[in-house]
């Protein structure tokens, strides 16, 4: 006699994290109540208070779980790239194939700070997760060999930023494609010439 393996059925963290990523992104963390969060997830409303205390709390689950698939992404797309220049520039790479997917909604982590009371976990999770972009940015033109690592990564992280909201404000996926060019005639106006 064989057993069969059968998937594991999701738990209520899970189904309320799906449920809150599924209509936060999409419609706003002020905006959904926790009550459509509950009926989506199929769970008890104590649930929702035995896992995360409150909405401001799931809401930065939510937030820490976009960050997660977040880094996820440009790590796997720099780690891709060849030489330290192209590793710079397959940020925007892995921007641009957000840009394109139908359910882009913009930047969540804008979305959710426009709504976030100052010095909140929501603002919090925003602050982290603009943090580590703009560390990313600056350890890859430092290997790049930029003179001033640091103000590279400050304009670079303002093109990425740029980008992300003209893709959404403009519903134009070529945002991408013009922000990567943007940062390829800075990047090479930054580093030092090979000769």
């Amino acid at each position: 006699m064989t057993k069969t393996l059968s998937a594991k059925a999701p738990t209520a963290r899970e189904r309320l994290l799906a449920a809150a990523n599924e209509l936060f992104y999409a419609e706003g963390v002020q905006t959904v109540g926790i009550d459509r969060i509950i009926e989506r997830a199929g769970v008890a409303k104590a649930s929702l208070y035995n896992t995360f205390g409150g909405k401001e709390q799931l809401i930065r689950a939510y937030l820490d779980s976009r960050h997660a698939r977040l880094t996820e992404r440009l790590l796997r797309s720099v780690e891709r790239a060849g030489s330290p220049r192209d590793r710079l520039l397959a940020v925007f790479d892995a921007q641009a194939e957000l840009f394109a997917q139908q359910t882009y909604h913009g930047c969540a982590f804008v979305a959710a700070s426009a709504e976030a009371k100052h010095g909140s976990a929501i603002e919090e999770a925003s602050d982290t997760s603009r943090a580590w972009i703009r560390t990313l940015f600056t350890e890859l033109a430092r290997d790049a060999g930029a003179p001033h690592p640091e103000a590279l990564a400050h304009q670079l992280h303002l093109l990425y930023d740029g980008g992300g909201v003209s893709a959404r404000m403009d519903r134009d996926p070529s945002a991408g494609t013009v922000a990567r060019e943007a940062a390829a005639t800075l990047i090479d106006a930054s580093l030092p010439k090979q000769g």
